[in-house]
């Protein structure tokens, strides 16, 4: 194992600076290039920015940019934002603890949710149990995320009042009330609705993933003896059943885990999370590319990270799956 997770990480070298690579000639290819940030300002004059660029190195030849800047990026320089004209790690240090708060209790709500109707949907194969989860669940993966969004906002900000206060029943953005001194409930209170939207399809997803692996294994082999050595039902498939039906949702989950790190761009724009993703989004429409390539980076190594996460995990939800 120890080999295997040695080389694995060898081979992620070459593959971030591919990927490195790619962001950076992308970022550079565009019209307004790294100073689009500035360019989009009226008030700077175009003998301002050729200064500029000669103070921020950007009128040398682009392969040394690149080296430049993928020299920073190793010793753990970001990046300076041009559009809000600070270190772009301080920018990500900020919006990435929020962007996990909302992104954590998401995802455990949706595995809380989907883990036991996935179970109970597909022991109770074909009844009105079954048939009503899984219509829903492809109802909640069918709905646009951003519009389920607006409806949340519209039902629940604007249409629901409360009775005693008559202000909205939930917040409509923000991450807490602005001038309101520090309180639990009232970060609770705004996190409800974008945590919702999240779920949606977070539960939909897992549920119907977990369901289709569970009624593949409750008919394998190992499942009839068991039962044949006279186990109870509760045994057979909390002890043998979940842990192999569990395989095939430990890959979306490792696929899913790094969008927790890099921020849900919809539901943080539409509920003005603070938050990674809506970071991205601003800085992408200001120009600001540092930004932009930082948490593209960011994203790749935590995709690739965490790919390797599920592999091993795979080993140790499934005895027979060796790494060598």
């Amino acid at each position: 194992m120890t080999r295997y997770v040695i080389r694995r990480l060898l081979q992620a070298i070459p593959l971030l600076i591919i990927i490195s690579i790619i962001v950076f000639a992308m970022a550079n290819a565009l019209p307004s290039g790294l100073m689009g940030a500035y360019e989009s300002n009226p008030n700077i004059s175009k003998e301002d920015l050729v200064r500029l660029q000669e103070q921020l190195g950007l009128n040398t030849p682009v392969h040394i940019k690149y080296a430049n800047w993928l020299k920073n990026i190793l010793q753990g320089d970001l990046g300076y934002s041009l559009a809000e004209r600070r270190p772009v790690k301080d920018m990500i240090s900020e919006r990435l603890p929020n962007t996990l708060i909302l992104g954590l209790t998401a995802f455990i709500v949706s595995l809380a949710i989907a883990i036991p109707l996935g179970i109970m949907s597909a022991r109770r194969q074909y009844s009105m149990f079954d048939n009503v989860t899984t219509t829903l669940a492809f109802m909640g993966q069918s709905i646009p995320i951003f519009w389920f969004g607006l409806i949340l906002i519209i039902v629940f900000s604007v249409w629901l009042k409360n009775p005693v206060t008559q202000k909205p029943l939930f917040p409509g953005g923000g991450m807490y009330t602005i001038g309101a001194p520090f309180s639990i409930f009232d970060r609770v209170h705004h996190l409800a609705l974008p945590v919702v939207m999240l779920a949606l399809v977070g539960v939909a997803q897992y549920m119907r993933y977990l369901r289709s692996s569970m009624l593949d294994v409750v008919h394998q082999d190992y499942i009839r003896t068991a039962r044949a050595k006279g186990l109870s039902e509760q045994t057979v498939v909390n002890r043998h059943a979940i842990r192999n039906a569990l395989l095939p949702l430990v890959t979306i989950i490792g696929l899913e885990i790094p969008t927790l790190v890099v921020g849900a761009v919809f539901t943080e724009t539409i509920f003005s999370w603070p938050g990674m993703g809506r970071l991205f989004v601003n800085s992408a429409s200001l120009g600001d590319y540092n930004v932009v390539m930082a948490i593209i980076m960011l994203s790749a190594i935590f995709v690739i990270g965490f790919n390797l996460v599920t592999d091993i995990a795979y080993a140790f939800l499934d005895p027979r799956i060796q790494y060598s």
